[in-house]
């Protein structure tokens, strides 16, 4: 009986710990069971009762509660402030605008250019002697004499212990040209420098250039004879002038009555020119172009050069280009004037234009010919002065020898006339606006 009794309290016992470890698990699985107690009787019972679990259970356990979401449940408010700790307060002012230091005024100049004194010239009765310093321009650097030439004539000597390049020809050598004024004969030559790429480099450090060289002489001189004295004349010598026929070429206004006192035009515009021959106590003369070139410099033969003149006559640039280039109708035997449309060298360096041509002179009452002729183009040729069977020979040679065939009377003359440089730049760009 006592056995028995003592078995009973036993089994109660054990009852008794399983129900209380199950309300404990049941407890511990409650969401409001998660939250953190203050008190520490709350968490006595609770860790006595996880004592009865075995291993399996508790990690059974921790698996429900991951899966709950325990570890990530959010933070309040106040929890994230006790985590970042005391905030300081916001301290925040406008930016100083920096202040702009003003720039001190400079007194600036831009340094122009001296032009060098390397070239020196002495013009003698019939020759002309040029001698140019390897330092033409005057910086130090020697140019190659293989870079220099004078009208196309190349170096003639050199002295090399002063270091300068010399030139002696003829004054008719060289392509000079020969311009005639009123009191003078002018003899024009073109130095010219092309400077050459250094050895093994495509570069160069220096411009080219183009001096102008002049040589004036008088046209008119005198002869003395003091053969004859008589003593009743005060002064008894005899005096004449030598005369050439002098040629030359002018811009004139646009209604022909003035020389044009400017050389400027822009593209499109119509240059008016005017060739004559003076006359002194001389037969009456008819003049002709016989032939014109443009180019950039004043040497005729330079490249580009641009032929609107030729064949005796002929004035082609209306062909070639569509221009309204023309003679006009002849008002004076002595003088031809004509119209050249404006033009620019493509790809040119310079806006400068310089006109070279061959004028010829024959006695008035000779009449013109296949070599002496003002041709103009216009859905054919036709002649200033109405002898337009002249100009067949336009589109083909006029003349089997070239030109210098003895005209009728048996009297001509021929020389250069010149005209440069004429400035051609290109008209203002204006925008239109359409509404």
């Amino acid at each position: 009986m006592g056995l028995l009794q003592g078995v009973f309290v036993l089994v109660v016992m054990v009852v008794f710990d399983l129900r209380s470890a199950w309300g404990s698990l049941r407890h511990s699985q409650s969401p409001s069971s998660m939250k953190p107690q203050s008190g520490p009787a709350s968490r006595g019972p609770a860790l006595s009762s996880q004592a009865f679990l075995s291993p399996l259970q508790k990690a059974s356990q921790f698996q429900s509660l991951d899966s709950r979401g325990f570890a990530q449940e959010p933070l309040g408010f106040q929890e994230k402030q006790l985590l970042q700790g005391p905030v300081k307060p916001l301290d925040w002012r406008f930016p100083i605008v920096p202040e702009v230091r003003r720039e001190l005024a400079v007194d600036f100049q831009l340094r122009q250019p001296v032009t060098p004194s390397s070239v020196a010239v002495q013009c003698g009765e019939n020759r002309v002697l040029v001698e140019v310093k390897k330092d033409l321009f005057s910086n130090g650097q020697l140019i190659q004499p293989s870079g220099l030439s004078m009208g196309g004539c190349p170096v003639f000597g050199e002295d090399s212990a002063s270091r300068v390049l010399i030139f002696e020809y003829e004054l008719q050598d060289c392509n000079s040209v020969l311009m005639m004024t009123e009191d003078e004969l002018v003899y024009t030559f073109a130095l010219t420098y092309t400077p050459e790429a250094f050895a093994g480099t495509p570069i160069t450090r220096a411009d080219r250039a183009v001096v102008g060289i002049q040589c004036h002489y008088q046209r008119f001189y005198n002869v003395s004879s003091d053969a004859l004295r008589p003593t009743w004349v005060p002064y008894a010598s005899t005096e004449f002038g030598v005369e050439v026929l002098m040629f030359s070429l002018k811009l004139m206004m646009d209604d022909w009555s003035y020389q044009r006192p400017s050389n400027l035009y822009f593209l499109g515009d119509v240059i008016n020119i005017e060739a004559s021959v003076k006359v002194y106590n001389h037969v009456p003369l008819r003049v002709f172009v016989d032939s014109c070139v443009a180019t950039q410099v004043p040497d005729v033969n330079a490249h580009p050069r641009y032929s609107f003149i030729e064949n005796h006559g002929c004035f082609v640039d209306a062909k070639a280009t569509a221009s309204s280039s023309r003679f006009m109708p002849r008002t004076q035997e002595d003088q031809i004037r004509f119209q050249l449309e404006s033009f620019m060298f493509q790809g040119g360096y310079s806006p400068s234009i310089y006109i070279t041509c061959i004028v010829k002179a024959t006695l008035a009452s000779a009449p013109s010919d296949a070599l002496r002729k003002s041709c103009s183009f216009s859905n054919g040729w036709f002649a200033a002065d109405g002898n337009h069977q002249a100009c067949g020979c336009c589109d083909s040679t006029c003349g089997p020898d070239g030109g210098n065939a003895v005209p009728f009377g048996g009297v001509q003359w021929e020389g250069n006339a010149s005209l440069g440089p004429v400035m051609v730049q290109e008209r203002p760009k204006t925008l239109v606006g359409f509404q």
